[in-house]
């Protein structure tokens, strides 16, 4: 029996009470629980580890130290004790996302020794809608990317990445790890896109977590051609058409706050700022 406070690595026994913690917030923590759903807490299974903060014997803040290092309902206290963890671990991630509050004080604690990082994004708008917009006609011409499009699909996912991160997402393995990824959205049904007459990527996005509570859609990407054009708003409220029937009753996505034209399309689809993120890239 534990009690007063405590930190400690999750095991796979530790799921049900994880997954508490996890439905607290299902928006917000709408990435990982959709990871723990699947995967469980075996840290081979699931890509990294669950720690876990118990206060009076109970299971109350969570983080996870995968690729990413992600606070999840963490109190200032557990804040403290998973930096300190991650601390004496050493850097594994490439960045630390979450809840701004959190995640702030996270990277307080963890900069001196861990920093300086690459970039930091202080204020990422979290997003959500739970029904189509009125006043907007979704795009007819956006569609699921199908199996045998991959080629047509990759050079914009790429594009993305590498716009949105600022690093290629084919360094390091040659890109195999993004790859299957794509893939294996692609292969779920949750990637969608535009193309143009000649078969070009327009615009794209995809439908990363989700969970039956909620899902998150990411990498969206309007070709720079296009963009100033109106295409934006009429593509989301596609994406979010397909979300709200097919995978969650409450969508979610987050999106840097300096890119004005992209929280003014998501605004326009019926999005709604509910919170925000932050994010340190290293």
């Amino acid at each position: 029996m534990l009690t007063q406070t405590t930190s400690r690595v999750l095991e796979p026994s530790d799921l049900d009470a994880a997954l508490a913690v996890l439905d607290r917030e299902p928006v917000t923590n709408a990435f990982v629980t959709s990871r723990v759903q699947v995967a469980g807490l075996d840290p081979w299974r699931l890509g990294g580890e669950m720690w876990g903060w118990y206060e009076d014997g109970m299971l109350t803040s969570l983080c996870y130290a995968g690729a990413n290092l992600v606070p999840i309902c963490a109190t200032p206290r557990a804040v403290r004790a998973f930096a300190d963890r991650a601390r004496r671990a050493g850097r594994r991630c490439s960045s630390i996302v979450g809840p701004a509050e959190a995640t702030a004080q996270l990277w307080r604690l963890l900069e001196p020794s861990w920093g300086p990082a690459r970039e930091v994004r202080a204020h990422q708008p979290l997003m959500v809608a739970d029904c189509m917009p009125t006043d907007i006609a979704a795009d007819p011409y956006v569609r699921r990317i199908r199996k045998d499009e991959m080629d047509t699909i990759m050079p914009a996912c790429v594009a993305m990445f590498t716009e949105e991160v600022g690093v290629s997402p084919l360094a390091g393995d040659g890109g195999l790890l993004y790859q299957a990824r794509v893939a294996e959205l692609v292969g779920s049904g949750r990637s969608f896109a535009r193309l143009d007459e000649y078969g070009k990527v327009v615009f794209k996005a995809e439908i990363g977590a989700a969970t039956p509570k909620a899902c998150q859609i990411q990498g969206v990407w309007v070709a720079p051609e296009y963009r100033g054009m109106g295409v934006a708003a009429p593509a989301m409220a596609s994406v979010l058409r397909y979300a709200l029937a097919d995978v969650s009753p409450m969508v979610s996505l987050y999106v840097n706050d300096f890119n004005t034209p992209a929280r003014r399309a998501y605004l326009r689809v019926g999005f709604q700022e509910v919170g925000a993120f932050m994010s340190i890239l290293f």
